[in-house]
């Protein structure tokens, strides 16, 4: 049988492009769909522009390991492909004993992972960051800030370059196998179309779940639940206080309202972690609530108790794709293959958060690899 494309990749999100670059380098016809008006508009621009070390993460998960690889890859990549990226450091601190003490376990989880960090008591922390209060922090010296932009426009760049497309306002409503393998979907937008392929990878970050509910055939019990994470920023209006990055002990559903800077070397906080009454992504307001801004003050304050009166101004939010967690371990990265969906041809990444942006590389990658050895 013939058919239209070889993979289409829906989603032009950090993580399609990367897909999209990865298969078309591998020799694949591919078009890449998005639905929104231009690529990387939704949660790849709206998160910390950090590219991670990978000590979170459990040992031997996807995000572990696809972490600390993209966090060793992505100076070179970038430097070859004229994106800015800059290693900043962090500071991951203690504010009291008991956080202390779960700063070993961390220290120990990124051990597990390959990744040394170093430990600081608090004056010594302190005699690094004047303007910290802690009690004692560890010290990760590989963690950087990135262009996620440029990244994008790199990777696409490199898509195009070896034949893939990008087609921006085309969603995809719906799909069905085909009777002699791969599919076809039904795209809308002001010219909708029928498309054949002989791969999909389903790369729709926030509306994976809701892209693949449309594909004949795909049992409701192979879609994971999906839960929505809005993660509010504020804007810092003063001067830096910190030359590095500054994270506190994380916390439940993300990493605590922590401190970056952006390539201007402007400073901001954030995210929170606002759980959200609904799983559509049709429905996200991405407006800041300036009244979240007092348990901004609050959480700041415990690392940095100089912030001043009326220095935080709303400024953006992100939502992250969370879906349940393994039994008895923390959520992974989700990487669906047609023998676990039953779907002929279908490849499905849920559960693309946060280290997504770090992990975007070697991610694209693995994808690649899991669609050669299916072919």
């Amino acid at each position: 049988m013939s058919w239209d494309i070889d993979v289409a990749v829906i989603g032009a999100g950090v993580v399609g492009l990367a897909c999209s670059a990865a298969l078309a380098r591998a020799g694949y016809g591919v078009l890449c769909l998005e639905a929104e008006s231009a690529f990387g508009t939704i949660t790849s621009a709206r998160n910390s522009e950090v590219s991670h070390a990978g000590i979170y993460y459990p040992a031997g998960s996807l995000k572990a390991r696809l972490c600390v690889e993209g966090n060793r890859r992505l100076p070179q990549w970038c430097a070859d492909h004229g994106v800015e990226y800059r290693v900043t450091g962090k500071l991951i601190v203690a504010t009291n004993d008991a956080e202390a003490e779960r700063l070993g376990s961390i220290q120990a989880a990124a051990a597990a992972n390959g990744v040394m960090l170093e430990w600081l008591d608090g004056a010594q922390a302190m005699a690094r960051e004047p303007a910290l209060s802690c009690a004692a922090a560890l010290w990760s010296p590989t963690t950087a800030i990135i262009d996620s932009h440029g990244l994008m426009l790199a990777c696409l760049g490199e898509a195009e370059q070896h034949g893939a497309s990008l087609v921006v306002q085309t969603p995809v409503l719906g799909g069905r196998p085909l009777p002699s393998g791969g599919l076809e979907l039904e795209c809308g937008g002001a010219e909708p179309m029928t498309l054949r392929c002989r791969v999909v990878v389903n790369a729709a970050g926030l509306s994976a779940q809701k892209v693949n509910a449309t594909i004949a055939g795909l049992a409701p019990d192979h879609i994971p639940p999906l839960t929505l994470a809005k993660g509010n920023y504020f804007d810092l209006a003063t001067s830096p206080p910190f030359q590095t990055l500054v994270y506190p002990v994380p916390v439940n559903g993300g990493l605590g309202v922590h401190y970056t800077v952006d390539m201007a070397g402007r400073g901001r906080f954030g995210p929170d972690v606002e759980w959200l009454d609904h799983a559509d992504p049709a429905r996200i307001d991405y407006r800041v609530d300036p009244r979240r801004g007092d348990a901004f003050y609050a959480a700041i304050r415990r690392y940095w108790p100089g912030l001043p009166d009326q220095a935080l101004q709303p400024a953006y939010s992100g939502v992250r794709p969370k879906i349940p967690a393994l039994a008895g371990g923390a959520a992974d990265f989700m990487i669906q293959t047609p023998t676990d969906c039953g779907i002929d041809g279908l490849f499905t990444l849920y559960g693309i958060e946060s280290p997504g942006l770090t992990s975007s590389l070697p991610l694209a990658d693995h994808v690649a690899r899991l669609l050669v050895e299916w072919l």
